[in-house]
């Protein structure tokens, strides 16, 4: 229908936009889910855009959610942020470290949280287009 009406492909801005209204529209009785919508902008770079259940959001660098959110994020606070950290130089990330990360904290999550599944699957978006990545967590 966004492409019937502007004659364009949704941004991730229009796409955060529009989950936030159908989060806030039902406020009352909200769904109750963390949603992240990650993809490039307009200008090519990356965005992330986290929401709360009732449609609040904001853009962000990084982001986790879920039942392991509690786990994932000081880690990536740490990692990527460069929180509590002395002389951080806050620098882009390389897509293999990026990965890595990825793989290291949630295998530290699925060691501490059972709602953690048996894998992950990691979509990388690039330029190019998006790739899809697998990965076992436990192997038990």
């Amino acid at each position: 229908m966004y492409m019937h009406d502007h004659n364009k492909e949704m941004s991730c801005n229009a796409v955060a936009a529009m989950l936030s209204k159908v989060l806030y529209y039902r406020r009352f009785f909200p769904y109750y889910t963390y949603n992240i919508i990650a993809g490039l902008d307009e200008e090519g770079k990356g965005c992330v855009y986290s929401f709360d259940p009732v449609g609040s959001y904001e853009r962000e660098v990084y982001r986790a959610a879920g039942s392991a959110s509690s786990l994932l994020q000081p880690l990536l606070d740490n990692q990527v942020g460069g929180k509590n950290q002395e002389g951080f130089v806050t620098a882009p990330v390389s897509l293999e470290k990026a990965i890595a990360l990825i793989k290291d904290v949630f295998i530290s999550a699925a060691e501490r949280d059972i709602y953690t599944g048996d894998g992950i699957v990691i979509h990388i978006i690039t330029k190019d287009g998006i790739k899809e990545e697998r990965f076992p967590l436990r192997r038990d």
